[in-house]
């Protein structure tokens, strides 16, 4: 008895959070009248795809969205190959002054400069309302980098020495054996990456002021601000029968599906990557 209890809770938990996702679509596909009245709940009503059409067409919509593609996309690499580089070094123990440097990186994840000095130091860098600000600051994250050190210290030292005594550098190890052998904590962190990018709407809410350079994220933040009946008539054909909380809804389907499609991906490499990385030994 307890244990089909149990199920059943996490049934009702996992349909509790796939709601909100269902009710989003179903409103975007729904007419306006229909929205507004509030009858709109798991299935559309009165379908209509018009509100997809106005998104997917909408210059500010398509330019956002490619401003947060290319951000993440060079923000996930670059900060992969730098937290890869630093953990690298730090998971050997041979590395002089080693625990020095660590603490230095864990000295980061308890204490900051704060907003206005990063900002002071963005603006000397000239990097304000540039597109390189929005991944620059983050290249390396303490708490990634410590699972990939923990990860490439779990690897046998002797494939390191074979390849030594063939006369290979370093860096040809790491590009050449380690790496290739870390695929599942690297494909891990890389999604953190990518999620966390994806994801950012304070870094340009900070430093962006340029319209084509607001990320997508920045732009529903706005969406959701000025989706006023007045926006509506300005902005949209009359015609088309949508609502703002269609739009709205339309924006986040279409706004979440790039993270959607790469999970799956990934998804292999998930578990085993945060597992080993955590756990030395």
């Amino acid at each position: 008895m307890f244990s089909v209890l149990n199920h059943l809770f996490f049934i009702l938990l996992a349909l509790s959070t796939i709601f909100p996702f269902v009710n989003l679509i179903a409103k975007s596909l729904s007419s306006e009248a229909a929205v507004v009245s509030g009858m709109v709940t798991l299935y559309p009503i009165d379908f209509q795809v018009g509100t997809y059409k106005y998104v997917a067409s909408n210059s500010l919509f398509l330019n956002a969205f490619l401003v947060s593609v290319t951000v993440t996309l060079v923000g996930s690499v670059l900060a992969l190959a730098m937290t890869a580089l630093a953990a690298y070094p730090l998971s050997k123990q041979r590395l002089r002054g080693r625990k020095f440097f660590i603490l230095l990186y864990l000295f980061t994840m308890l204490f900051s400069g704060g907003l206005i000095p990063t900002y002071l130091l963005m603006h000397k860098l000239d990097l304000i309302d540039k597109l390189p600000v929005l991944f620059l600051p983050f290249m390396i994250n303490v708490y990634n980098m410590l699972i990939i050190k923990s990860y490439f210290e779990s690897l046998p030292e002797s494939l390191e020495e074979s390849a030594k005594m063939d006369g290979a550098s370093n860096m040809t190890i790491l590009v050449r054996i380690v790496l290739p052998l870390s695929m599942p904590v690297l494909a891990t962190i890389g999604l953190f990456y990518a999620v966390m990018f994806w994801n950012d709407y304070f870094t340009s809410l900070i430093y962006i002021n340029s319209a084509e350079l607001k990320p997508l994220q920045l732009y529903l933040k706005e969406l959701f601000v000025s989706s006023t009946d007045a926006f509506l008539r300005t902005n949209v054909d009359a015609s088309l029968n949508v609502s703002p909380q269609s739009i709205q809804a339309a924006s986040i389907i279409l706004a979440t599906i790039p993270i959607i499609i790469v999970y799956p991906f990934l998804q292999k490499y998930f578990v085993k990557g945060v597992l080993v990385g955590s756990v030395k030994g």
